[in-house]
């Protein structure tokens, strides 16, 4: 079965790799059983999806990597067509942790490589079995560690072949500053992947990303769902809006597609997390329509700065990350 190629559109990343723009988001809360996470990352390659993104923190990769095997297998895929990703997580920001947690990675998804590696948060947390260690209180328990060797241990990961890719996830400018302006650089971040949507459009760090030849990748794309217990209630609920609505309702689409185009036509690339058959199907149709300049521009004016996921536990630590403006 040979895929249209418009499903296929990709971006150049600054050291030659190419991503496709639209990846298919493979989080899921606790409550979700880990063999859901191999029907739905099979059925998303199938429907047309190349690009696959999770993390070890996700607890997932195992099934992830076995729906991509398992498409390698049945001739759907070649290891070549599908852009992976995942991230090394607070616990293992140390730079001698960096490989060891790609290595275990790589071992859950029998894989040889990933296509992009990247830092999932910046405040490192201490390390051992846990992933989210708190205190007595219920209190993160931080670590420090300068990011600049946690990158420096990245770099190493990409020259020996274990990534083709690094990059960052929830950085603010002065955080991808400093890796920029690092003495010794060897290759910058190709990305920051960030909560990204109409009600958080991240203008000012997509301008910053963008002149600095770093591709913004949006997460939280499409707002959140309600059922996620540590979600502010009050928020209003993102594909309910009626700008959204209206917009959608024209061009005979959803309003989760015109969220998902949106981040397209900016430049953006957007990753579109469900574990619905039949939405996932659907996702994959933002290609097949276009949004007008007046669209656009009616969908930048919704910006509130409205985060639906803001650990608001590691305020206290220098690194966190959403204190500054962007």
């Amino acid at each position: 079965m040979t895929m249209d190629p418009k499903y296929q559109k990709k971006v150049k990343l600054n050291d030659g790799h190419f991503i496709p723009v639209l990846g298919f988001g493979t989080f899921a809360p606790p409550e979700v059983p880990k063999s859901e996470a191999l029907e739905v990352t099979k059925f998303a390659i199938e429907v047309g999806f190349r690009h696959i993104d999770s993390a070890h923190l996700y607890q997932n990769e195992e099934q992830v990597g076995q729906a991509i095997r398992s498409k390698i297998a049945d001739g759907t895929v070649k290891r070549e067509d599908i852009f992976y990703t995942s991230k090394v997580w607070s616990t293992f920001l140390r730079p001698e942790l960096v490989r060891p947690a790609l290595e275990k990675s790589l071992k859950d998804l029998q894989l040889d490589y990933v296509d992009l590696y990247i830092i999932h948060y910046p405040v490192p947390l201490v390390p051992g079995e846990t992933l989210l260690p708190t205190d007595e209180n219920g209190k993160p328990i931080f670590d420090s560690v300068d990011l600049c060797l946690t990158w420096e241990a990245l770099e190493k990961c990409k020259d020996a072949g274990l990534t083709k890719s690094i990059g960052v996830s929830n950085f603010n400018h002065k955080q991808l500053e400093k890796i920029l302006n690092k003495p010794g650089l060897k290759y910058k971040p190709v990305c920051n992947q960030v909560e990204c949507h109409p009600y958080l459009n991240q203008s000012k760090l997509l301008e910053f990303c963008k002149s600095h030849d770093i591709v913004l990748v949006a997460y939280g794309a499409l707002g959140a769902q309600r059922t996620l217990q540590w979600m502010n209630p009050n928020f209003p609920f993102l594909l309910e809006d009626p700008v959204l609505s209206a917009i959608a309702k024209k061009h005979k689409q959803t309003p989760a597609l015109v969220a998902l185009r949106y981040q397209i036509q900016r430049g953006v690339v957007v990753l579109a997390k469900s574990y619905n058959k039949k939405r996932i199907k659907e996702n994959i149709q933002v290609f097949d329509f276009e949004l007008t300049l007046e669209d656009m521009k009616a969908i930048d004016g919704l910006n509130s700065n409205i985060r639906y996921y803001d650990f608001q536990q590691a305020v206290d630590h220098p690194e966190y990350p959403y204190s500054e403006e962007y």
